[in-house]
């Protein structure tokens, strides 16, 4: 899958998306202050199940939290499970 994960960020709110073969998919987040994001749904079509679209979000967002200097609260479940399930990423949890 060589389609790229979009970001859409602004002062309050954010999105990370995909478009696979006309099939949308996204994950969304929160702001809370300069240094915290909050992702609190991810949405992947059943055309997209099972194509790592959702792993590839979360990812993205480690990335850009290391990158950017954030701390991640995953409230989504899937996100959640992800980070859980992958301890390299764990560095960037709220604790």
């Amino acid at each position: 899958m060589s389609e790229e994960v979009k970001r859409d960020d602004d002062v309050s709110k954010g999105r990370y998306r995909i478009v696979v073969d006309g099939s949308e998919a996204e994950m969304t987040y929160s702001r809370a202050g300069q240094k915290l994001i909050i992702i609190d749904h991810t949405e992947v079509s059943a055309a997209l199940r099972g194509r790592k679209v959702g792993e590839r979000f979360v990812r993205q967002a480690v990335e850009d939290a290391r990158r950017e200097g954030v701390t991640i609260i995953p409230l989504c479940p899937f996100a959640k499970a992800q980070i859980e399930r992958h301890a390299e990423w764990q560095d960037v949890l709220r604790r």
